[in-house]
């Protein structure tokens, strides 16, 4: 017979999930026809968090389920008017949602399949399941990627797959978090803060997508959270959910996947496809390190782009690497990889480039793309400073020594030129905007004091 595989459960309650945890209380006790504790625990919610809507909703259904059956969620009379019908119709799908995915839980010591290798100063990692209206924190332990905790979340009023500005569309892809804003430079539509993410990433700009200013957010004080189609892109949290994020989330490191479905698998399954990588990784640091320039751009695509410059304007850059590592070693440290596949097969790659011998080098960032079965690089930019640590690797040579598990941490640092980060998940070069389209004035100011990577 065969076994019901284990579920990731449910993180145990804390304040920032201690609101949901008593409504999934009360639905379990209205299942269990306990409807007397169920309107006990009810009224305790609803006195406890008096601005959660479905809260207050299911309070009600249950006091008017004293004197009348209950055929549905809402229950109210008919002829109301529609906006009241429309509001109710969102309530009900909230709480579809926050069910569904509190009953279907992840497979236990599973991960998305993007996450293939992640840094160790990338301490958490976010990823966000758009058919579950669903986000998922994780925490990047000596043991792998950890659930810790998972959260209710908005999304954008016309769905996902973001392409133009104005679409009222939520994103997909691989993105990082670039900036921490303090909701004292933000207004109460904002809650508890807001962590803007660098889209349109340079696949995104590679496709022709435009707009930009999403974030992850919370909800006005009087909103404990909002519907699941109800913003303008941007992901919103309930503030106490965000808060936590906020407290732990750290700006130009933190990864942010955002699926239409998350498939789960298990964290072995992705190393034959990380180690394959590594190997063409290891490939492209050989060929810099001798100088070979043709065996070198032999590596990138012939449409590459790197903040405006075409490949025939980045070539002089390289070269200049090239010459400058005098026949050293190049040694990668700190590696990242997310894969995303949608109708391409891209790889986001971030690692320290430093020269055997050197103190210091660069934090970089690649996106190669697939082409007839061989790896390209069709973006590459700098993103800040990689300090050696005092506990030093030998030389990255062969492809097994790329990964991350050599305990080598690379500090955070600045982009060499400004605006060179904006797409890599630093610093803007014009306006910051939020998904709702508007200019904020003292939001920009907290932008570009914060994203630097």
């Amino acid at each position: 017979m065969a076994r019901t595989p284990a579920r990731q459960a449910a993180p145990a309650a804390s304040h920032d999930g201690e609101a949901e945890a008593l409504l999934i209380e009360v639905y379990r006790l209205i299942g269990a026809s306990r409807s007397r504790e169920a309107l006990a625990k009810a009224e305790h919610l609803a006195s406890r968090y008096p601005n959660f809507q479905l809260a207050q909703l299911v309070y009600g259904d249950l006091l008017a389920g004293r004197t009348r059956p209950l055929r549905r969620l809402g229950d109210i009379a008919d002829g109301m008017p529609a906006a009241m019908v429309a509001q109710l119709d969102e309530l009900r799908q909230e709480s579809q949602l926050r069910l569904k995915a509190l009953r279907e839980r992840p497979p236990a010591h599973t991960i998305p399949s993007q996450f293939l290798t992640l840094a160790p100063r990338s301490r958490h990692a976010i990823a966000v399941d758009a058919s579950r209206s669903r986000l998922y924190l994780f925490e990047n332990t000596a043991n792998g990627l950890q659930l810790v905790a998972d959260y209710y979340i908005s999304l954008g009023k016309s769905g996902i797959e973001k392409s133009v500005e104005g679409d009222l569309r939520t994103p997909l892809g691989v993105y990082y978090i670039t900036g921490n804003l303090n909701k004292a430079t933000l207004k109460d539509f904002y809650g508890a803060g807001a962590l803007p993410i660098n889209y349109p990433n340079p696949l995104d700009l590679s496709r022709g997508k435009t707009g930009g200013g999403i974030w992850l957010h919370g909800t006005p004080r009087d909103q404990f959270s909002r519907a699941p189609l109800t913003t303008d892109g941007c992901v919103v949290l309930a503030n106490p959910a965000l808060e936590r994020i906020l407290r732990t989330v750290e700006p130009r490191s933190t990864p942010v996947v955002i699926a239409s479905h998350l498939q789960w698998v298990a964290p072995l399954a992705v190393q034959p496809e990380s180690r394959a990588f590594e190997g063409v990784l290891d490939a492209w640091r050989a060929a810099k390190s001798s100088g070979d320039m043709d065996r070198l751009l032999a590596f990138y695509t012939p449409d590459f782009k790197s903040y405006g410059k075409s490949l025939a304007e980045w070539t002089p850059q390289l070269a200049a690497e090239a010459v400058r590592a005098e026949g050293r070693e190049i040694r990668l440290k700190d590696l990242s990889l997310l894969r995303w596949n949608d109708k391409a097969d891209t790889m986001v790659v971030t690692f320290g480039e430093v020269l055997d011998g050197a103190r210091t080098g660069a934090v970089k960032r690649q996106y190669w793309l697939r082409q007839g079965g061989q790896w390209k690089i069709f973006f590459e930019g700098v993103i800040g400073d990689a300090p050696v640590p005092a506990r030093r690797c030998a030389p990255h040579v062969l492809p097994g020594c790329l990964r991350a598990r050599h305990g080598c941490r690379v500090g955070p640092g600045r982009p060499r030129a400004a605006g060179q980060a904006r797409h890599l998940g630093g610093r803007h070069r014009g306006p910051a905007r939020c998904g709702k389209g508007a200019a904020h004035g003292r939001e920009l100011s907290a932008v570009r004091a914060r994203q630097a990577l």
